[in-house]
């Protein structure tokens, strides 16, 4: 068995500016045979390590099915990320993963899905959407929700733009700051509500700031959506991956291992509690 604590070197093959303080690095493995044996599900992460600085988790948001890239979005905010700004094309790191549980999409199948998220939360959702849309057939009508601080924040617009052309696809932008020239609404994600048409029984996943999702859920379920079908991604300090270290502990959980995603029954309890 591959011991789970050693990374493998990967290769910057490209680098997106998103923002002025978000990024996207497209990597494959060094090793051919180690690309070609990759694999990972929408909503699993994988721990970037920077030679000499540190690891990091992060997001995978290519698509599972890309045998050639494996796409992940950042925001500079930490020693280890700041780091990674500085890398460009041909830049090796070291790479190991992935890791957790990721989006219920087997389950989604023939039903609506409503994609919930606030700031960079959309990261963790877009290989969903690259999933969904490349399996059109399997799904019903998609909902994407996307909130931001301000406008600026906002990354991925003519994705978006591109999305809301799409036969049965809803595209919702809300920002908490408005700016001259936005087309989305002015508020926090909820505001979109009251626009998306998508039935009580869809399948809803969110990733984001927990104030927002706490907020979300509890608008779902005031408009008749059951709680098993609230899928969130929890946002914790993990270091080992493999929930040995105890830093991502979420009552008896651990986010890296038994997360990062969620069905909210799981975690009702302990949603926007202090200390958890």
């Amino acid at each position: 068995m591959p011991d789970p604590y050693l990374p493998h070197e990967v290769e910057i093959l490209e680098r997106i500016q998103e923002s002025p303080t978000i990024f996207t690095l497209r990597l494959a493995f060094t090793d051919p045979e180690m690309q070609a044996s990759y694999r990972f599900q929408p909503g699993q992460f994988n721990m970037v390590y920077l030679y000499g600085v540190g690891e990091v988790p992060i997001s995978i948001v290519s698509d599972p099915e890309d045998g050639h890239l494996i796409d992940h979005t950042i925001r500079a905010v930490g020693l280890v990320t700041q780091g990674l700004t500085r890398l460009g094309k041909g830049a090796r790191l070291g790479l190991r993963g992935p890791y957790g549980r990721g989006w219920p999409l087997k389950p989604a199948e023939g039903r609506d899905i409503v994609l919930l998220t606030g700031g960079l939360g959309c990261a963790p959702v877009v290989s969903v959407i690259h999933y969904i849309l490349r399996r059109r057939e399997r799904f019903g009508r998609l909902t994407i929700l996307q909130g931001v601080k301000h406008t600026d924040d906002l990354i991925w617009r003519d994705q978006y733009e591109a999305w809301s052309r799409l036969p049965d696809v809803q595209v919702g932008l809300a920002a908490d700051v408005g700016s001259p020239g936005w087309f989305g609404q002015v508020g926090p994600v909820t505001v979109l509500f009251d626009r998306a048409q998508f039935d009580p029984g869809a399948l809803v996943m969110m990733c984001g700031p927990e104030p927002m999702m706490r907020a979300a859920v509890q608008e779902l379920l005031r408009r008749g959506v059951a709680g098993e079908d609230l899928w969130l991604s929890m946002e914790r300090s993990m270091h080992c991956a493999v929930g040995h270290c105890g830093h991502c502990q979420m009552g008896r959980n651990f986010v890296c291992r038994d997360g990062p995603v969620f069905p909210y029954p799981e975690i009702q309890a302990l949603l926007g509690e202090r200390g958890f």
